[in-house]
Order: C-alpha cells, then structure tokens, then sequence
C-alpha cells in the first residue's frame, strides 16, 4: 500500500536518482510506522492473541528493506550505463574543471538521452583535487594530459567548464588534436540549467590571449539620448555592429547609408526582427555631393559615425584613384557636409595601417585623417578619429579565409611566416567607437590597447587544430610572399608620436605631429581633383604630402627615392631663401 502512496515504482530505474531514493526512504518509513501502530494496537486490544515483534527486528528490516531496494536501483542503473557505454556508440569526453560547472556538466551529459557520454575523467587546475573522485570519476591533474593520454583512453572531446582558464592553457588543450569546446556562462543557461545542445566548439577569438574589453559607461546613454544618428558603411562589418548597438539607446532616429544594397537588406532585416523601427536604411555612394546634402537636409543628423571605405591593401594598390575617390573624397565630402549643417560630433574610423603607410589604402586613410584635423580649426562640429587593428571576423579578414579554406580540405595561404596583426572581435570595435565619440572633445585621435599582437602563423595552426585536424598531415600552410603594399607588423603610434591617457584604461590620445594646416588642406583638395588615369602622380602627391609614406613590396616604391630628392631640393631652396632674406 505504501508503495501506490508514493508512487516509487513509477520512477524509470536507469535514470534513479536522489529524489527516488528519498522516496523509497519514505515508502520504507511509512510501511514501518504502519506495523508498529498495528502491533501497539494489538496489545492493547488483543485482535491476534500472543501476536507480538520485536521493534529490533522491525528497524532491522526496515533498514535491510531501503538498503536492497536502493542498491538494486543503483546496481541496475550503473550496470545500464556501463553496458550502453562499452556496446552503444559514445562520445569520451574529458571535464576540464572540477567545480559547480563542472558537475553540473556531467549531470547534464549523463542525462541526455539523444547522444551518449562516456566521461573519462575531470582535469582541475587546483592540485588539492587531484586524486579525488567524482560520482566515481577520477579528478586529473593538467600535466598528465598529453597526446598519449588522448590516444591511449580514446578521448574524443575535452569540454572547458571554467571561466578563468588562461590562454597558456588553453593552447596546451588546442595543441592535443582534439575538439575542444565550451559551456556557456552561468547567466546564459536556460533557466538556470544548462542544455547539452548550449555546449559550443571554442573559437579562435578565446585564444587573444587578453580579456574581452568591457565598456559600462552610463554617460552612453545621455550622450546619445534623443539624437539622430548617421552611419556610413552601414552594411559593413564595423557599421552593422555600430547600428546594432546604437539601436539599443533611446536615439530618435537611425540613418543607415551604404551602396551595398544586398548587405544594407540585411542588415534592415535584422532590426525588423529585433522590433526596432526608428531607423531609415538609405542607398547612396558618399561620393555624390548632392545625394549626401540631401540626406542631410532630409534628416538633420546631429552625429554621424563615418565607417564607408575601401580597406583591401592589394586592390587598392592598384587602383589608388579609387582609393582617393571614398577614403579621402569621400571622408572630405561628408565632413564637409556635417560641418556646414552644424552637426555635433563627427567620428571617423580609421586603421592602424594609417600609421607610417606602407600601402595606398594606409596612406588614403592618413590623409583623411589629415584633412579632419585640419577641417576642426575651422568648424563648430567636434571631429574624432579611432585608430584600431585588425578585426575579426570582419568581411575579408583572415579569420574567414582561414575557415573557408580549412573547408575546402587547405592549404591555408599565409603571406609571410613572421608576419603579425592586432586583433579585437566586431563587438569590442564598436563598443570602444562609441566610447571614444562619447569622451571625444574635437581633434583627438583615439587609438585601443589591443593586446599583444598575434603571429598568424600560430593563429593559422591553432585554427586547423581546433577544426579538429592534424598540422600538418591533414592541412598544411603554403607560404605565398607579401602581397602589394602589406607590412610584416602594425603599428598604432607613428614615428614621432606619443600617448595621454583617459578615464578607460583601454583607449589613449593620440599626440601626432603638427601640420600646417592651410597647406594641408590646400593639398588634398588638389588631390581629390586629380585625373583617373594618372595613377602615378596620385601615389607621388601623397608620398610628398605624408613623409612617413613609404611603400612596401609595391611598384610604387621607386617613388620614395624620387620623394626624397624632392624634399632634399625644397629644403636648400628654402635655405637659400632665408639666407638672401636675411642679407636685404
């Protein structure tokens, strides 16, 4: 009778678990309470005469009674999952991390019913664990876990279940030849368990080897409270990030512009989906003065955020025109436009490959920032400029090349085997543009603490392995030589310039040399007027107007020499000049 009262033997046997073992416990309990009530009342009222039991005898069964009835339960579960796990197809799995979510990843993956586990054991940074056991599951420590152990045990995947595991680590783990994946943070559970299918491959961008930047400034809600807010280059890898962060402040109204009518969809789509509707998605080339005036006139923007701009080195090395018509003409048309309707604060975006140039996109987007510069001294619009590297996961980065290739079974094509980049995910970009507009106060030029740069080389290995593949037996890396224009390293500061610090550890000001401003500005008017087919004197002009600019496995290098010469004449004409003005 107890039994139906507790309904005991409705709990499947293979899944047996603390609360069926509590309920045999009360079943137990109540059947003895039961007898002992009977056998009191038989006393008293002699319903079966000299009918009597020890109560010794009832705590002995009833204990013997919970202790067979719980060990058959756990004897069959543990005889089931054995047998499931030596004849039934399985996935062996290591638990990197012996804590709370450690455990709650094995309960998780013994209980799923679509795939089978076989947990292995549990690694754990912390040495006082290791010898222990789990559920009967070993707690290993890191050092023994090397290609053998792999091999020898048939482990197939090693799950991270920690948070603060370091990057040193984690490369050991990537360097094993085998899938690597992690669980997601505890916020991020459903309803506060975690699901099997949440379990993700780790990524490349784990491996930075710094924190991911975190921006929690309530100033960014003022700044952009009730503001009409334009980016350029919408459809693009930064600009749709920027959009889809500003659209989370109370702005009043988002004006997306950008030629790429396909990308600029997409991203419409997206803020549909996410129920957002004050925004306007507009095609148009920046280029066309009367176009952009009439959006400006349209909409009044009291903040633009400038992304639109040609990025690829080698393509723009040799179509420098075009580089000049949307990096520089473009960037000067708009700023023009923003400071003739008053707007409030201009951001543009530039490129670490601005710094000393190299190649004709680098040098473009230095003169950009040139003319910015020199458009502040004149103009009531504050402009500001952000420096940051290589980002990734952005359209035409290394990082979907790699992925792309490893697809299609390799090689990876690496330029150069020592060659380095600065890398920081689309959201870290777009977090810290906004941050520096917000902190921005006219003519700054903000660079970010990046990190330490990283060897593609390494980054191109770690990728194939954590595909799962073998370096380099199943993919190998073919070295291609530098490409028109490209630099072995990037660098943030260029010669002669220094930093001041600001209120966010990650974001500096940059101090660049003086300029002549009236000069300067003269000189890239002129140069947004050049000819379409004299390609040559586009890349002369700008070598003369930027005295870093030199190019780098290009054609255009026998122009530094000439450049050179140049400056070497201009300078001992103007010392005979002063020398004659002096004897007058």
């Amino acid at each position: 009778m107890s039994f139906l009262v507790f309904r005991s033997f409705k709990s499947v046997i293979r899944h047996t678990g603390f609360t069926d073992v509590v309920n045999l416990f009360k079943t137990v309990s109540f059947t003895t309470m039961l007898t002992v009530l009977f056998i009191l009342i038989n006393r008293e009222v002699g319903l079966i005469k000299d009918f009597t039991i020890p109560l010794s005898i009832l705590i002995m069964h009833a204990l013997l009674s919970f202790v067979l009835l719980s060990s058959s339960r756990l004897v069959f579960k543990m005889g089931y999952n054995y047998l499931k796990c030596k004849y039934v197809a399985s996935k062996r799995v290591l638990i990197y991390g012996a804590g709370d979510s450690g455990i709650v990843t094995y309960n998780a993956l013994i209980s799923n019913v679509r795939e089978k586990f076989d947990v292995v054991g549990f690694i754990d940074d912390n040495s006082s664990k290791n010898g222990k056991s789990i559920n009967g599951i070993s707690i290993l420590n890191k050092t023994i876990i090397n290609q053998d152990y792999i091999a020898v045990n048939r482990v197939n995947e090693i799950i991270i279940t920690s948070e603060n595991i370091n990057k040193e680590s984690l490369i050991d783990l990537v360097s094993l030849n085998v899938k690597i994946t992690k669980i997601p943070p505890i916020e991020d559970w459903i309803n506060g368990e975690l699901n099997i299918r949440q379990i993700k491959q780790v990524q490349i961008e784990d491996l930075l080897g710094r924190a991911p930047i975190q921006i929690d400034n309530p100033n960014l809600t003022n700044e952009f409270k009730d503001e009409t807010v334009l980016v350029t280059g919408a459809a693009g890898s930064i600009g749709s990030e920027l959009v889809k962060q500003l659209s989370n402040f109370d702005i009043k109204k988002l004006i997306l512009v950008d030629q790429a009518e396909s990308g600029l969809y997409d991203v419409q789509q997206d803020l549909i989906r996410d129920e957002k509707h004050n925004f306007t998605a507009i095609v148009a080339d920046i280029r066309d003065g009367l176009r952009i005036d009439s959006i400006f006139q349209e909409y009044k923007p009291t903040m633009v955020f400038h992304a639109a701009a040609y990025k690829h080195v080698p393509l723009m090395e040799k179509s420098p025109y075009e580089a000049i018509k949307i990096n520089v003409s473009g960037t000067k048309l708009l700023a023009d436009t923003s400071s003739r309707y008053n707007v409030k604060k201009f951001v543009f975006i530039s490129t670490d490959k601005a710094v000393n140039p190299t190649s004709v996109m680098g040098a473009t987007k230095r003169m950009a920032e040139m003319y910015i510069s020199c458009l502040q001294k004149e103009s009531k619009t504050k402009f500001i400029t952000t420096r940051f590297g290589n980002v990734l996961g952005s359209n035409g980065s290394v990082i979907p090349l790699f992925k792309k290739q490893i697809e299609d079974g390799g090689p990876l094509t690496l330029t150069h085997k020592d060659i380095t980049r600065f890398f920081m995910t689309i959201p870290e970009a777009a977090q810290l543009v906004l941050e520096a507009g917000t902190m921005g106060r006219g003519g700054e030029i903000f660079i970010f603490d990046m990190g330490e740069s990283v060897k593609i080389y390494d980054l191109a290995k770690n990728m194939i392995k954590l595909s799962g593949l073998r370096f380099p037996e199943d993919i190998d890396i073919k070295i291609t030589g530098l490409r028109p224009g490209e630099k072995l390293y990037e660098e943030l500061l260029a010669n002669g310039e220094n930093t001041l610090s600001t209120y966010h550890k990650k974001i500096m000001i940059s101090k660049t040399r003086e300029l002549d401003y009236s000069s300067v500005k003269s000189d890239i008017e002129e140069l947004c007027m050049t000819n379409r087919f004299q390609n040559n004197n586009i890349v002369m002009k700008m070598k003369r107007l930027i005295p870093e600019y030199k190019s780098n496995n290009s054609d255009y290098e026998r122009f530094d020499k000439k450049v050179q010469i140049y400056k070497k004449v201009k300078e001992i004409l103007h010392d005979k000049t002063d020398k004659s003005l002096s004897n007058i």
